[in-house]
């Protein structure tokens, strides 16, 4: 079962190479576990249309509407004006505040793609205005809108708290603190590289001025910090669930939007509808075919067999480390994460356990790595996005992106393995 497991996945891969939509890749995978395996369609179909049907999984839906409400709303604006006011004269403070305002973004939305379309289109023409190269600021925002990834409430937590049974808010945790150090080293690399930057930096304004312009925007920018801190709280003071703390972002946003900051209208309201239906639309069929198919690899005993194969070769937990990390990055560079935690979490559980890496380190782990796809080619959808938002050509954009990766992802991803206190140390106060 082995080789025929490892026959679907190649054919899985092959097909997303040559650019065929997910959910026929997974098909395509299904048909050959059922065909040349053992596997049987019908029960895997009843199984599966049960699982989605958790209440869990309502949470992505909810976030994804919220996310795309904040992008038209004028929500995301009134951030970024508060961040600016206390680093945008610095030099390459306004780098500092892309990074910052993703942060804050992913804190409301759960999703890496809601950083860039609503930062990007507001900041990438303001940084090169100010002297930054229009193909590095475009890198620097879509590989900080990683972020919404990592900085919780995060969907692909959702994702992988419900495949592994793991709470979702020891998940949330985990990622926390990476998430908040990969923005530090975002923001420093940000400062190192744009000291060769012709920037043009505002004027220093005396310091009464200042505090009168800060207390404005922060006036201004209230409703919008309210957000997270309603989501965040109401969640991990155990007053919401991250299902109900998704349905309270989006009946938060719709006031905030239609009569505070005046962005959001019927018209927009309907369009961010349908743009969030047929995103999660597509999110819910791949995560059917894939969660069947790692099902199946669970049943026909898919997981077990990997561990004895892989212990065969070496015992050595640190090897074993550097394997399962490349192996991760590999398949976030051709499916999304949200793909890859599904297909290989119940996969590779097993193994962590068996190396004494618990399921909470193991979500960070997977996060990181799951993460780092979206901007890793051939995959990078994050980075595709951002160089459409920022009207460049891709392969302007992969130089700085992949220099931000090195530098400021590729730290966290070591630590976050070798270190579990980075990932357990915050459930730990919680109590998990």
């Amino acid at each position: 079962m082995i080789e025929i497991a490892l026959l679907a996945f190649a054919v899985l891969v092959i097909l997303l190479t040559l650019g065929v939509p997910l959910p026929y890749c997974f098909g395509a995978g299904l048909m050959v576990m059922t065909l040349v395996g053992e596997a049987t369609m019908r029960g895997m179909m009843l199984w599966g249309f049960s699982q989605l049907t958790n209440p869990v999984l309502l949470a992505i839906p909810l976030f994804v509407f919220a996310g795309t409400i904040m992008s038209v709303s004028g929500i995301a604006g009134s951030l970024l004006n508060f961040v600016n006011v206390f680093v945008g004269r610095v030099r390459g403070g306004l780098g500092v505040v892309a990074s910052i305002s993703c942060a804050i973004i992913g804190a409301i939305s759960g999703s890496g793609l809601t950083g860039v379309a609503a930062i990007g289109p507001l900041l990438i023409p303001e940084m090169e205005a100010k002297g930054y190269p229009r193909a590095y600021a475009t890198a620097l925002i879509a590989n900080s809108s990683i972020l919404g990834l990592l900085i919780p409430p995060s969907v692909t937590m959702i994702v992988y708290g419900w495949v592994t049974d793991t709470s979702i808010l020891a998940c949330f945790l985990a990622t926390l603190g990476p998430g908040l150090l990969i923005m530090f080293n975002f923001s420093i690399v940000n400062l190192v590289v744009s000291r060769k930057f012709p920037l043009i930096l505002d004027q220093k304004l005396p310091f009464d001025k200042l505090m009168r312009e800060a207390g404005k925007r922060t006036f201004n920018a209230l409703p919008a910090l309210l957000m997270p801190v309603i989501i965040l709280g109401g969640i991990y003071g155990g007053i919401m669930t991250p299902t109900e703390a998704a349905a309270v972002a989006v009946i938060y946003a719709l006031p905030v939007g239609f009569m505070i900051y005046r962005g959001l209208t019927w018209k927009t309201l309907l369009e961010s509808g349908k743009e969030s239906a047929t995103a999660v639309g597509s999110i819910l069929i791949m995560i059917l075919f894939s969660l069947m198919l790692s099902q199946i690899y669970v049943l026909e005993g898919i997981p077990q067999a990997l561990v004895d194969s892989i212990f065969a070769i070496t015992e050595n937990k640190v090897v074993l480390l550097i394997l399962i990390n490349l192996f991760l990055f590999g398949i976030g560079m051709v499916v999304n994460d949200i793909t890859a935690i599904i297909l290989t979490a119940p996969l590779l559980l097993p193994l962590m356990s068996a190396l004494g890496v618990t399921p909470i380190q193991f979500a960070a782990i997977m996060g990181v790595n799951t993460a780092m796809g979206g901007v890793t080619p051939p995959y990078a959808s994050i980075l595709y996005l951002g160089a459409r938002i920022g009207k460049v050509k891709f392969t302007e954009v992969v130089k700085p992106a992949m220099m931000l990766i090195l530098f400021g992802y590729i730290p966290v991803v070591v630590l976050v393995s070798v270190w579990p206190d980075l990932s357990e140390f915050l459930p730990g106060l919680f109590g998990y």
